[in-house]
């Protein structure tokens, strides 16, 4: 089996296997978290919604193997060729589209709805990891660590922007309900594969919730897929596939925030970390550059709230 390097959580290790008669499958060991993408991904691939890999089941015809807390998952490797890596062609992004409306159109059951957070829930404990994080880098400019000190700057460049989000969100906070839907909670360029004939997959469920739409959309309509702003053709492309949906201004920027400030808040503590290695701290402080660079989440965020208090 090969290692894959790709994906953020710690807790969890990735190869790819393959077995004599030329089958490839995801090989998966995760320590934390919960069954739930598993038991979602299974759930949307039995209803016939495409682009989603069914795991392999046991022989006793379960989802996965547990021993001792860990879990080990198989799921068919479907293909090599991750949509951050590109190119997507205008196929492959209203396929996309199409995907997220099948994804959104699968009824909730009560298993779902007994399984699944609420998209937004964890919001207070991110505003408060949001304040944590900003007083631990207030006084840190003069630090000895390089890292330690550039993101104190960063941090202190964007207290205002830092300052609008976590009021943002507490504002609109009752726009976050609405009618829910399976959503996938994570739906960026690095969990999409692409194949041939516009064939595209989303991958990693592990973040599955049930929320409003606008929790998967804010990936596409002005939001930000994978580090990179998504184009005004590109998002044409995915809502067109998607289909005719209203989406609600307020809830889509709450959503955003939510995101930005969860984002910017974690790969900080990543970058902080003194456990961890020199390369991934690096890697980290990388990441929350681009979160505040003009096309980055933060700003995209920021934005967002902007124009909605622009048209009110």
């Amino acid at each position: 089996m090969d290692s894959v390097p790709y994906g953020a959580d710690v807790r969890a290790r990735l190869w790819r296997g393959g077995t004599k008669d030329g089958g490839r499958y995801a090989v998966k060991v995760s320590g934390g978290g919960t069954p739930a993408g598993l038991i979602v991904a299974a759930h949307l691939a039995e209803r016939g919604v495409p682009g989603v890999a069914a795991p392999v089941r046991t022989r006793d015809g379960r989802l996965y193997a547990e021993r001792d807390g860990v879990r080990l998952s198989v799921v068919p490797w479907v293909s090599d060729l991750r949509a951050l890596d590109g190119p997507m062609s205008e196929a492959h992004w209203r396929a996309y589209g199409e995907l997220l409306a099948a994804v959104h159109a699968v009824p909730v059951t009560g298993e779902l709805e007994r399984l699944l957070p609420g998209g937004g829930d964890a919001y207070p404990s991110i505003l408060a990891a949001s304040r944590d994080v900003a007083g631990r880098l207030r006084d840190q400019a003069d630090s000895g660590d390089p890292l330690v000190a550039d993101l104190a700057a960063r941090w202190a460049a964007n207290a205002d922007r830092v300052s609008a989000l976590l009021a943002g969100v507490e504002r609109l906070a009752a726009h976050r309900s609405g009618s829910a839907v399976v959503c996938h909670g994570d739906p960026h360029l690095g969990n999409l594969l692409l194949g041939p004939d516009s064939q595209v997959w989303l991958i990693d469920w592990d973040d599955a919730v049930l929320a409003p739409r606008e929790c998967d959309l804010m990936f596409v309509v002005g939001g930000v897929l994978a580090f990179a702003p998504i184009t005004p053709g590109q998002e044409r492309a995915v809502l067109a596939g998607y289909g005719a949906v209203g989406i609600d201004a307020a809830r889509l920027a709450w959503f955003l925030a939510v995101r930005a400030l969860d984002d910017f808040s974690d790969w900080t503590r990543q970058a902080l970390d003194p456990s961890a290695s020199p390369d991934d701290r690096a890697t980290a402080g990388r990441i929350v550059r681009g979160l505040v660079s003009p096309v980055g989440l933060v700003t995209l965020a920021d934005v967002a709230l902007r124009e909605l208090d622009g048209r009110r």
